[in-house]
């Protein structure tokens, strides 16, 4: 995601503030302000009472950056009884609210009236889960695995959050920045696409769900493009037009930060190749997908989740997983799971595990590894389904879970390695590869 607005988007505001007619008609009103504010509003809702991160550091990490110079312009008002984020220009201009809800983080209200404040789900046991400090001296190297966490957590403005290391389904490493802990849910960005594609599996496991089957997803049903399947959506091969740059202007920027009904909005973009043909990054392809999972999932975005948590998280461990949901209560399978660095480790571990949970039950197929991996024809052999492969130095066969600011869990099979490494940065580099061959190179 690329700064929403610059400096002379800024004169155009100005000039558009003394214009009513030509403010309501312009780009500037139609798109940057409101993806600004919707941005703002959100993100500071979901690190504050989502992440529990202070209001000024969330903003100077996590949204400031992206907005460039229309930052200082965007007000915010938290109001912690009501636990709402409300954020505008000059407090009337793109005015953009987001609600918390207990076990569902924070969605965007606009007032369409779908929007269940009442809905919420209980509080998740506490992470007893210990680091295995013998097994980790039998198989690193200790002075070089600490001495890879420090350079993660070099203070050069990469904000690295957490990290955490898994070797052999254990615990071997893990260190946090100062207001965040192990229990800290923060935000994979996308992430979630390997969550959604995991879900797939639970379902496909499940025998509920044929991937391949035409017809399954209502949006595109109802828009008259019941052809394109939930394998297609998850590989970025749905045909529609997305056009994601994430640069506050683009169709996925309006989806994300101002739309109630995602998944309507993705399905009516433009055709622009048939289903299968061309591989296209987009992540209203995954929010697509994933509302024909919730078809068979529940019908409020509560019980949706419940049973994500009966199926998938609580089998795992994954107590502070928490996913988000529009306002029309679609989840945003795309770009809106939070949960804490030992969770992402241990949605990674599945893969490692042959699909098992730590209890041996079979929550995947086993050869479902074989599918999430296996390259999409047109990717050049970087995307499979909902997750990416690209080694750059690791062992053959790696391959990720990745996310902008920064977002990255290796699953490194040569090793029986799960690295996770999150955080904010923004336009430079996350250093989470470097942190990931050092990782592989402190093995004994």
């Amino acid at each position: 995601m690329k700064r929403i607005l610059t400096g002379a988007a800024i004169v155009v505001l100005a000039a558009a503030i003394g214009g009513g007619a030509f403010l309501l008609n312009s780009p500037l009103w139609q798109i940057y302000l409101p993806t600004g504010t919707g941005l703002t509003a959100k993100q500071t809702c979901s690190m504050v009472f989502l992440s529990g991160l202070e209001p000024g550091r969330a903003r100077a990490m996590y949204t400031d950056p992206l907005l460039g110079d229309f930052g200082p312009m965007v007000q915010v008002e938290i109001d912690a009884d009501s636990r709402t984020v409300t954020a505008s220009v000059l407090g009337i201009l793109g005015r953009q609210t987001a609600a918390y809800r207990e076990g569902l983080g924070c969605t965007l209200v606009h007032g369409n009236g779908m929007f269940d404040p009442a809905l919420g789900l209980p509080a998740r046991p506490a992470d007893t889960m210990l680091l295995d400090t013998a097994h980790r001296g039998t198989h690193f190297d200790t002075s070089a695995l600490e001495a890879a966490i420090d350079a993660a957590f070099s203070d050069d403005g990469r904000n690295t959050l957490g990290v955490a290391v898994f070797h052999q389904g254990r615990l071997v490493a893990e260190r946090y920045a100062d207001g965040v802990n192990a229990e800290t849910p923060l935000h994979g960005w996308s992430m979630t696409k390997s969550l959604a594609a995991t879900m797939a599996g639970v379902l496909v496991q499940r025998g509920l769900l044929d991937i391949h089957a035409q017809g399954l997803v209502p949006a595109l049903a109802e828009a008259g493009r019941p052809e394109v399947t939930v394998d297609q959506l998850l590989r970025m091969t749905g045909g529609l037009a997305g056009y994601e740059i994430n640069d506050g202007t683009d169709p996925n920027s309006q989806m994300l930060f101002t739309q109630s009904d995602m998944a309507r909005f993705a399905a009516t973009r433009e055709q622009i190749a048939a289903p299968g043909e061309r591989w296209d990054y987009q992540s209203g392809n995954t929010v697509l997908a994933g509302s024909a999972l919730e078809t068979l999932l529940g019908d409020t975005p509560a019980d949706e989740v419940q049973t994500i948590r009966d199926w998938l998280f609580d089998p795992l461990g994954m107590n502070t997983a928490i996913l988000e949901a529009d306002e029309n209560g679609t989840l945003q399978w795309s770009s809106y799971m939070y949960a804490s660095a030992r969770d992402w480790g241990r949605l990674g571990q599945l893969y490692l595990n042959g699909g098992r949970a730590p209890d041996g039950t079979q929550i995947i197929p086993e050869d479902w590894v074989d599918y999430v991996r296996q390259p999409t024809p047109g990717s050049d052999n970087i995307y499979g389904s909902g997750f990416w492969m690209y080694p750059a130095g690791l062992p053959e066969g790696t391959f990720i879970m990745n996310g902008f600011q920064g977002q990255v869990t290796f699953i490194i099979p040569a090793e029986d390695l799960v690295v996770v490494r999150l955080g904010a940065t923004n336009f430079q580099n996350d250093g989470a590869i470097s942190f990931a061959n050092d990782v592989v190179a402190a093995r004994r």
